[in-house]
């Protein structure tokens, strides 16, 4: 039988410190403020200036506020402790979040597609100088958000599903405010449903995007930068490992990669020195070289994978 060890810093949860977004939780309560004050204030601009484009940002602003909401949810589920049903906790729910944000960014986008579609079919008088004023609040707001989000988008999904969120809001306020003034200075409509299409453009890309990443998790790719081969190499360097088989690498949670495989050794790293130091040293690698904290190694003699075969039938 192979010697089972976990020689991680983490046991079977979450890290001590939480998820990665939890550091960053202050930040989206802020950011949620901030965004239920815009929303509010562009519905009003938008009713008051008969302009889609307002109200589309405002639309897609209420999508956002979901968005945080779920996000703050998911970072409180997530730090709770794991128990005996589930060893990771609630660690994914964030995960879980991000996929929901993108399901809510997808949505808005189409509906503002839509409506500025309709737009072109029955034009509307849209008042340029209320636009603008409101355009303008709207893009300062999103600016303070953007500030208090942009670190935290690189370290968690998501946060960056938060941050994508208001940085579509933020180019969505610039397109609604240079329509706004094409319209004041030419008179020409158009330029309102026009910025409404750009508005639902700009939020796709970056939506499938995050949801690849998100799915990715889902999956259980290996974590974003290892090269599983590069891993085996590495592993298969160390003095007195022979082979390395049942490699595999994937993501709980952002910021938190696991990895686990059964590593075949020499007679030397199965007494208690050795067993000692050989798993030091694969820690030690992954550590150094992938950054990859939590493993789980099997330690096993030559032949004993066979045996594994057997017991599987």
């Amino acid at each position: 039988m192979g010697i089972g060890h976990d020689h991680g810093h983490t046991h079977g949860g979450p890290p001590p410190a939480g998820t990665a977004g939890a550091a960053h939780r202050w930040r989206l309560r802020v950011a949620l403020a901030i965004t239920l004050s815009v929303m509010v204030v562009e519905v009003v601009g938008g009713l008051l200036a008969d302009s889609l484009a307002l109200i589309a940002d405002a639309a897609h602003m209420a999508t956002d506020a979901v968005g945080l909401g779920m996000a703050l949810l998911a970072i409180h589920f997530a730090n709770r402790p794991p128990t005996p049903k589930r060893t990771y906790g609630y660690a994914r729910a964030e995960i879980l979040a991000a996929l929901a944000n993108c399901l809510l960014l997808l949505g808005a986008g189409g509906y503002v597609l839509y409506e500025a579609i309709q737009r072109f079919i029955t034009p509307a008088e849209t008042k340029g100088g209320l636009a603008i004023v409101f355009a303008l609040v709207g893009l300062a707001a999103n600016m303070v958000s953007l500030s208090l989000l942009v670190r935290g988008q690189k370290e968690s999904l998501n946060v960056r599903g938060a941050y994508l969120e208001v940085l579509a809001d933020a180019l969505g306020s610039v397109t609604v405010l240079v329509a706004a003034v094409v319209i004041l200075a030419t008179g020409w409509q158009a330029a309102d449903p026009i910025a409404s299409l750009v508005i639902g453009l700009m939020i796709v890309p970056r939506t499938l995007k995050l949801m690849r990443e998100t799915l990715d998790v889902l999956l259980e790719s290996a974590p974003k930068g290892v090269d599983m081969m590069e891993v085996r190499e590495h592993l298969l360097a160390l003095p007195g490992v022979q082979d390395v088989h049942d490699l595999h690498a994937w993501t709980i949670t952002s910021g938190m990669p696991v990895l686990s495989a059964h590593v075949v050794v020499d007679a030397t790293a199965l007494d208690a020195v050795g067993h000692e130091k050989t798993l030091h040293e694969l820690q030690e690698c992954l550590v150094g070289h992938f950054d990859v904290e939590h493993c789980t190694f099997q330690l096993e003699p030559s032949g004993h994978a066979e045996h594994e075969a057997r017991l599987c039938h």
